[in-house]
């Protein structure tokens, strides 16, 4: 698999051979969804906040429903619901494709706004209470998107080993992906976390989206 090396400007890739395993342990897994839990019930009280608000003036810069769920792939390959505060102008039908770029042109001026400060993302705190993500993992993709990946992405099946989160290894070091090849490095450094998964990882990547925000 491959290895993240922190310096003190960034993360690069360094890659060696080895098998892959799940690291962390038993009480690392446990405490993760204990902090998970805890975290979310606190933020519970931000997101009816947000919601209240966004009722308001969504009729006036983001015209139509309050929230965008979409299936997604989750642990062990199956499939779940995230829930997001709206961004983009509503279509019945997604057609953008797993190479295609986002459709910026469908993003909303509210919605630009949500999105540079993840507020969209935080009703997916519903998602980890019930056991469908965690706080700090592999980001889950779209469920059709990631049917695609599965076969031409290595090592794509293997991400879906722990519970998907809201930031992870790949937005910190590698950013947003629009391509195979985008696919294949995400996918690489979402293995490195699973491998090396530790409270000392989680921390610093939470205090490293914390600072993105």
């Amino acid at each position: 698999m491959f290895d993240y090396v922190f310096d003190s400007h960034d993360i690069y890739l360094k890659a060696r051979q080895k098998p892959f395993v799940v690291g962390g342990g038993a009480v690392f897994w446990a405490a993760k969804r204990i902090f998970d839990i805890t975290v979310s019930l606190m933020l519970l009280p931000l997101v009816a906040i947000f919601a209240a608000i966004l009722l308001i003036i969504n009729p006036l810069w983001n015209a139509g429903p309050l929230f965008y769920v979409q299936t997604r792939m989750g642990r062990h390959c199956r499939p779940f619901r995230t829930v997001k505060f709206r961004t983009m102008q509503s279509v019945t039908t997604i057609l953008r494709g797993p190479e295609d770029p986002v459709e910026a042109h469908r993003i909303t001026r509210l919605g630009r706004l949500l999105r540079l400060s993840r507020i969209d993302e935080l009703p997916q705190i519903l998602n980890v209470l019930k056991g469908e993500m965690s706080l700090i993992g592999p980001r889950p993709d779209y469920f059709e998107h990631a049917r695609s990946y599965l076969a031409s992405v290595p090592g794509y099946r293997e991400r879906h080993v722990v519970r998907p989160g809201i930031s992870g290894l790949a937005q910190v070091a590698v950013g947003y992906v629009a391509s195979s090849e985008g696919t294949k490095s995400k996918t690489r450094a979402d293995l490195y976390y699973i491998e090396n998964a530790g409270f000392a990882l989680d921390t610093r990547l939470a205090l490293q989206t914390i600072y993105t925000i």
